[in-house]
């Protein structure tokens, strides 16, 4: 990662929002927006997770805030995002990254199981979306964008809760796009088609690097959405390594 240009640092405020600013994408994507000079906001539910990635962007010459937050707590999302607020401003871009993958035979899910799942897949979305969305509207513009994954678009076996509540996500993407789009928010949807390439990937054994995603590309496609002329936004994309079969 490349130190930021100084140019950036004098431009004017600009705050980005990331939830679920862990390892890999999340950090990623931190990196992203810090080099063209955005103060980002770092949500998680892990206090030292967020403090690695803050020192990470900070050692980058960037500027990140963080605010460990449980996505799936409304209570603890709207105080987040006032603190946000009030420290830095409302953010001009919220990328909502949170997820959890269960993997279980359907009859091996409990209700509580599913409900877990399809509250930091879905619910989290929706409640993030509400606390960036006023002061975009009263703005005028504003980019809210979802990460996906294959199971966005078709459920598998032992993934059932996990594809619900991806689905769920999907479908709150493309209805936000349509409400707000016309409003001056780009909404977009990510469908990530693979595994992306990780320390814990690598610790997993998991399939071979050339067949993996690489957490800057994605983060690069994320910086490309948000910078999208308004008369041909992307409402959603898909991104995989080139070997993986779709």
């Amino acid at each position: 990662m490349t130190t930021i240009a100084k140019s950036a640092a004098k431009s004017a405020p600009k705050v980005a929002a990331v939830v679920g600013a862990g390892p890999g994408l999340g950090t990623a994507l931190a990196w992203r927006f810090a080099r063209e000079g955005y103060t980002v906001g770092l949500f998680a539910r892990s206090e030292g997770t967020l403090r690695q990635v803050q020192h990470d962007v900070q050692q980058a010459g960037g500027n990140a805030s963080i605010y460990p937050t449980d996505a799936t707590d409304a209570g603890a999302v709207k105080a987040s995002f006032a603190r946000l607020r009030e420290e830095h401003g409302a953010p001009d871009v919220c990328v909502y990254n949170a997820g959890v993958f269960h993997m279980a035979g359907f009859l091996e899910t409990s209700p509580e199981d599913f409900e877990s799942s399809w509250r930091i897949n879905c619910l989290g979305g929706v409640l993030c979306a509400r606390e960036v969305l006023p002061a975009m509207l009263e703005a005028g513009r504003g980019t809210l964008l979802f990460t996906g994954a294959t199971a966005s678009l078709r459920g598998g076996p032992r993934s059932a809760s996990f594809a619900a509540g991806k689905f769920g996500l999907r479908a709150l993407a493309q209805s936000l796009a349509r409400e707000f789009g016309p409003r001056g928010i780009h909404v977009a949807h990510v469908v990530i088609d693979g595994i992306i390439d990780t320390d814990r990937t690598h610790a997993r054994g998991g399939p071979k690097p050339a067949h993996r995603l690489s957490p800057d590309a994605i983060a690069e496609t994320y910086w490309q959405l948000h910078r999208q002329d308004a008369s041909a936004w992307t409402q959603e994309l898909d991104v995989r390594p080139a070997p993986e079969k779709f």
